[in-house]
Order: structure tokens, then C-alpha cells, then sequence
């Protein structure tokens, strides 16, 4: 009898133990507190830097596929940022590089993060990008098309894969590989986990989205959070704001919503004037939590260095303009090359990118004001 009351007690306490266990695990999977976000901030240099691809590769692909992983050019062109005074990258991911070789491209990631680190920058990793071309394809990238801007970036995952629930199990399983990978990476900064998620395309692909593509994103979008933190990363999670109205979640897009909802720090993207990105960083502030913009730097616009990264740093904004070094992206060529192709005649303002290919600054007061700006930040 006393052994019996022995071994039954043991199996309680055993399964309250275990219960306990799991209680614990999901209160760690979930989205971190206000505090726990700021505290994570305040270790934190300011964070500048660039959305980076290297001039020899056209996309995320051709980036980081065996062939093509150009760390000769990945080196010297992260060293041109170090000596500007960035300190982080925004750098893409893909699905498809997953499934072709996980082992493979985690140890090219790795060696990525390597030379990062070697010049004193930690980058932000994207997993999924709604942008541009519907259709990706390993192997061989096209070269660029002349006189358009980023004529080869392609979308993650791609419209069959993203139309399919069947094929989701590969995405989640592509999300808990990676961030599982590097959950304890301190070279990480944080983790993008999908760029404008329901950008239709509308002046580029839009007859290859899938009709209900925002629908999709709506439903798989929150499971990607999920994915993310059931690997319990020390890095944040986040996916940025880009379009619609911020004052508050009653006005947002459903997809814009989900984004605030789930991001442990708050990221957005603005190419518009200093007083339209003061206006929308204002939005943000009453969620009292880090803010970083993703996505800035418009030229042609009105968006420089010179005018949003002294607001930023008023608000303690993190700063990542797009593109780096001028190359097979062409991203210094304006949005509106889809409509008319710069091709006999050049840009008068270059859009993006810092640097040219051979590492003359595109605008030297720009690199000026980085340094003196950035001085005292890292």
C-alpha cells in the first residue's frame, strides 16, 4: 500500500513536472515584453547600416549558392561599410537554399557571419520577401536587364509554394532550421522574418501573385512567428510596416496588424521626405518599443543620409538604408525604370546604393556625415 501511494505520487509529481516544463517553454516562446525589448535596445549600438547584396550577385540567390558565394567581394565590401561607421546589414535569405542543401548553406551562413563580425557587424537575417519575382529558380541567375532597377531579385517562397498550403511544412521547416541554427548567435542583431508580406507587385509581377495572396499571408504570416520562436532565438523577432495608416491597429491593414501584433521590436520602411519619416516614426512611438527603419534612402525622392539620419538618431531610430554597393542589382537606377528602362541615358540622382564598384563613395559628403553621426554610437 505505502509503495503503492509511493509510485502514484511520483507519477503526479512527474507529470506536474512535466506540465510545468511545457508551461515554461511556451511562456518562453512568446513574444517579448516591452522591457524585455528595451533592455535588449539599450546593449545595443545604434544600429546603421545597409540592406546588403554583393555587386557580384543579383539576388539571394545567386548570394548564397555554392557556385556563387563570392566572399572575396563580401569582404571588401563590408569593410567599405565598416570604414563608413555601419555596424549591421539587412541581408536576404531563401527557402530554396534550404531544400537544395541545408547542411551547405548553413555553413555558408556561417561563414557570412564570420566575415560580418571580422568588421564589426552584426547582420539582421531575412527569411521571406514578398517583393518582386514570383517565380524563383536555383541555378543560374539571369543577368540583369539593362536599365531596370533590381531586375533579378526574386520572391520567398515563390507564388506555388506560397499558394499551397501542402507545401508549408517545407517553410516551417526551413524557419525552425535556420533560426535553430544561429538561435544563440550573438553576431545576429535580429531576425526579419518577412519583407512587405503582402506587397502585390502591382508595377512589376502582378499577373504572377496568387488572386488571394494577402489572404495566405494573413493566415501563414502568425505560424512563421511561431515557427520562429518555438526555437527560443536571443535575438529579436520582427517584420516591417511599409504601407497604410500606423495611428493605430484599427487603421492599419490586417497584415500590417499582424506585424505590430508580433514583432518583439518595431521595424517599418519609409522612402518619403524628413517630415513624412518624423511623421511615421511618431506613429510608433506610443507601441514603447525599439524602433528600427529597414528600409530608407530615396535620393530622387527626397529621402538622404543628410536629412533622416539626424531624425533618427534624435529618436534613437535604428537607420538601414537600401543598398550598398552599386552592382548586377541596379538598384541605384529609380523604381520607375519597370515602366522606361534607363538604358541610353542614366539616372541624373542615383536612387540607392552608397558605393560605387570600386569603392569610391557615390556622394562623399554622405560617407561624412555617417562617420560623424555614427562616432559615437559604436
Amino acid at each position: 500500500m505505502i509503495g503503492r501511494i509511493s509510485l502514484s505520487a511520483i507519477a503526479r509529481n512527474s507529470a506536474l513536472f512535466l506540465l510545468s516544463l511545457s508551461c515554461c517553454s511556451a511562456m518562453q516562446a512568446q513574444r517579448w515584453t516591452e522591457a524585455q525589448a528595451n533592455d535588449w535596445y539599450a546593449k545595443q549600438p545604434w544600429p546603421v547600416g545597409a540592406d546588403f547584396l554583393p555587386s557580384t550577385a543579383i539576388n539571394e540567390l545567386e548570394m548564397f549558392q555554392a557556385d556563387s558565394f563570392d566572399e572575396a567581394t563580401i569582404d571588401r565590401e563590408l569593410g567599405w561599410a565598416e570604414a563608413a561607421g555601419m555596424n549591421t546589414m539587412r541581408v536576404f535569405l531563401h527557402n530554396l537554399l534550404w531544400e537544395q542543401d541545408a547542411k551547405g548553406f548553413q555553413q555558408r551562413i556561417d561563414r557570412f557571419l564570420a566575415i560580418s563580425a571580422k568588421h564589426h557587424i552584426r547582420p539582421m537575417l531575412v527569411l521571406f520577401d514578398s517583393c518582386w519575382d514570383p517565380n524563383p529558380k536555383l541555378g543560374p541567375q539571369h543577368p540583369p536587364i539593362p536599365g531596370v532597377h533590381n531586375s533579378g531579385w526574386v520572391q520567398a517562397p515563390g507564388a506555388a509554394i506560397l499558394a499551397d498550403p501542402a507545401q508549408h511544412p517545407k517553410l516551417e521547416k526551413y524557419v525552425e532550421g535556420v533560426v535553430g541554427a544561429f538561435a544563440k548567435d550573438d553576431r545576429i542583431l535580429a531576425w526579419d522574418l518577412w519583407n512587405e508580406p503582402d506587397n502585390g507587385n502591382d508595377s512589376s509581377y502582378l499577373h504572377g501573385e496568387p488572386k488571394n495572396k494577402n489572404e495566405i499571408i494573413a493566415g501563414l504570416l502568425p505560424q512563421v512567428f511561431a515557427w520562429a520562436r518555438s526555437a527560443h532565438p536571443t535575438q529579436p523577432l520582427t517584420s516591417g510596416v511599409w504601407h497604410g495608416d500606423w495611428t493605430s491597429e484599427a487603421t492599419m491593414t490586417p497584415v500590417g496588424k499582424i506585424q505590430i501584433e508580433q514583432s518583439d521590436v518595431i521595424s517599418f520602411h519609409n522612402y518619403g521626405w524628413p517630415e513624412d519619416f518624423e511623421a511615421h516614426v511618431k506613429m510608433l512611438l506610443p507601441y514603447h518599443r525599439p524602433i528600427i527603419c529597414t528600409e530608407y534612402m530615396a535620393r530622387n525622392i527626397g529621402s538622404t543620409f543628410d536629412t533622416i539620419l539626424p531624425i533618427a538618431k534624435k529618436y534613437h531610430v535604428g537607420a538601414i538604408n537600401w543598398g550598398l554597393v552599386a552592382g548586377k542589382s541596379q538598384t541605384w537606377i529609380p523604381w520607375d525604370s519597370w515602366q522606361r528602362p534607363y538604358v541610353s541615358d542614366q539616372p541624373a540622382i542615383w536612387q540607392h546604393d552608397v558605393f560605387k564598384v570600386d569603392g569610391k563613395p557615390y556622394r562623399e559628403r554622405e560617407i561624412e556625415v555617417l562617420r560623424e553621426l555614427t562616432k559615437s554610437s559604436n
